[in-house]
């Protein structure tokens, strides 16, 4: 089944009990935990230890597992934190983004090398790490992730599909899934008007699932199609939001993707 999540950056005004809370009442199955420095620390990697037995305490007491931490860096000293924080706490996955420019040489291949290098120090904690093509970035298309992902060997490495940004570089997320969809062991979602193509995502009103253009019915009928089984978290970036409006974005981006699923036999 495809178990559906929320990044908590969307709650980025709010404590992680917050957060747990109300994501447990909307009905979603687990949460992404934000660990992304100067953003949203609801995992403070630098003390993740203390956090420790509140964190798995706020897990069972909503029973909302934790299903991957965003921690968006390539620094290897803070990886290797969070890699020692998710093998710790018992987060499978850690999600971050490939750095560099699009269409430069030098960055991409240094992109690669980075990737078997934090890949290796994922194996040694039994994590995995999952990059997501993204706008401006090194590996920002479906031809980029295509060719990073042929170039980096661990076990413990894949593709994090976020369709959004696959959208605003021109693409059909919908079509080019099926060409990645094997080496994808995490899914960011969200929606995202037209008028955002080559820039951000817009306000988090306007990442509502199905409040966009991307063609999210579709996107998850391939997904489905494709015998993806894993976790699907709705990472919606952008100035804070009050408690209402965040699960205004979370409870219409649920309904959404659950009626879709249930349409399409897996809920």
């Amino acid at each position: 089944m495809i178990n559906l999540g929320v990044n908590t950056v969307l709650y980025k005004a709010f404590p992680l009990r917050t957060a747990a809370e109300n994501l447990k009442k909307i009905g979603y199955d687990g949460f992404e935990i934000s660990a992304i420095e100067g953003m949203c620390e609801h995992l403070d990697l630098k003390n993740w230890r203390a956090q420790k037995n509140e964190i798995l305490e706020i897990c069972d007491e909503f029973q909302l597992p934790i299903t991957a931490a965003e921690v968006a860096s390539t620094d290897p000293a803070r990886l290797t934190l969070a890699f020692e924080a998710a093998a710790g706490i018992g987060i499978p996955v850690i999600n971050i983004g490939p750095g560099g420019k699009a269409d430069i040489e030098a960055d991409m291949l240094a992109c690669i090398a980075r990737m078997n290098e934090l890949a290796a120090i994922a194996e040694s904690f039994g994590v995995t790490l999952c990059m997501k093509a993204h706008v401006g970035g090194a590996v920002y298309s479906t031809p980029t992730t295509l060719r990073l992902i042929e170039s980096v060997a661990s076990k413990c490495f894949g593709i994090d599909m976020d369709p959004s940004h696959i959208y605003r570089c021109g693409e059909a997320p919908e079509a080019a899934l099926a060409s990645v969809v094997k080496y994808m062991k995490h899914v960011h979602i969200r929606d995202c008007a037209s008028e955002c193509l080559g820039k951000g995502p817009g306000h988090p009103l306007q990442q509502i699932c199905g409040a966009g253009d991307i063609d999210l019915y579709g996107y998850f009928d391939e997904l489905v199609k494709s015998g993806y089984n894993g976790a699907c978290n709705l990472e919606i970036i952008g100035e804070p939001l009050s408690l209402a409006d965040a699960n205004i974005v979370a409870g219409s981006s649920y309904g959404y993707m659950n009626a879709v699923l249930k349409k399409l036999g897996t809920r």
